[in-house]
């Protein structure tokens, strides 16, 4: 028995893929700055032009590379969004994907990476906005100030755990992370008094 054969086009996406799965693995390993063109390729098996074709330039590699999964959607229910969060953040503790760790320990370095991380963030943080009750006025900026410090929270545990290794963090089990984190995270979540 003998497997269809493959399409051009469908050669091209896996290749395609192979080199995106390349260049995530090398941007979170070294960073923006030290990861070249030749050493993705090099990883992916295939000659640097073909990856300037198909990305145009290492920016625009590293661009796909680091897209991001979506904002959590709001939620009219508090409780739902702080379980989403903690669920987020258990995850990210099991592991981040090499995408995310790229663009983490590309940030600090490259202005580009930092736009991205700024944008990324700011998607994050207009998403938990939305889904947090507002403040008596109703004019929603102190709910997208306390987004904004729900999701700088959790980025500074995610830091000192994946990137960092800080001891009290990393022999944490996430759930321990979790449930002392959700008070401050719910205390955030609620307009002040």
């Amino acid at each position: 028995m003998t497997s269809p054969p493959v399409s051009r086009a469908d050669r091209r996406r896996a290749t395609e893929a192979r080199i995106l799965d390349r260049a995530r693995e090398q941007f979170a390993t070294k960073g923006f700055d030290r990861t070249t063109i030749r050493a993705v390729a090099a990883s992916a098996d295939v000659d640097p032009a073909l990856v300037m074709q198909y990305f145009g330039s290492k920016r625009g590699l590293f661009a796909q590379a680091v897209q991001a999964p979506p904002a959590p959607q709001a939620s009219a229910d508090g409780a739902a969004l702080l379980d989403q969060l903690l669920a987020t953040l258990g995850v990210k503790l099991g592991g981040l994907p090499d995408g995310t760790l790229a663009l983490l320990r590309s940030m600090l370095t490259d202005p580009a990476s930092a736009d991205h991380a700024r944008q990324t963030l700011g998607r994050q943080i207009s998403g938990i906005g939305g889904a947090l009750p507002t403040d008596g006025d109703g004019d929603g900026q102190d709910a997208e100030l306390r987004a904004a410090l729900i999701v700088t929270t959790m980025l500074g545990v995610t830091i000192g755990h994946q990137l960092l290794g800080l001891d009290a963090l990393r022999d944490a089990p996430a759930g321990r992370i979790g449930t002392l984190l959700r008070p401050a995270l719910a205390a955030l979540a609620r307009p002040p008094d």
